[in-house]
């Protein structure tokens, strides 16, 4: 069972369950908010931990409220990724992606924090 915020949770049958791998991330993003006529001027500042083809863990300020649905803005790269959040834990946040990401995509991301903290 995945525990939503609005405290329900949901439960997917087994046979219908994916896992994808997670990949290390550790990349400063931002939660883009959308707003009033889908404007999206605000973000909240995360850091990427995890990130697989369906979705990531990032670490934000336990006390700042995240939206349950909102853009992932991830540094250095031009693409935003609509986020759905599944569950929150204090600073960590655990989101699916709204449509999973191209591979290629996911292997650029890696690509680009392997060479920044090498």
């Amino acid at each position: 069972m995945a525990p939503l915020m609005d405290g329900t949770e949901t439960q997917e049958p087994a046979h219908l369950r994916r896992v994808f791998e997670k990949f290390s991330i550790d990349r400063p993003g931002k939660i883009v908010l959308v707003e009033h006529h889908l404007s999206t001027k605000s973000s909240i500042r995360c850091l990427i931990r995890t990130m697989s083809l369906q979705g990531a863990e990032l670490e934000v300020t336990p006390h700042i409220p995240v939206p349950t649905h909102f853009f992932l803005a991830i540094l250095g790269i031009r693409d935003e990724i609509g986020c759905t959040v599944m569950a929150r834990e204090e600073e960590k946040v655990t989101v699916g992606f709204n449509m999973l990401i191209n591979p290629e995509f996911l292997h650029h991301v890696i690509r680009l924090s392997f060479e920044t903290s090498h």
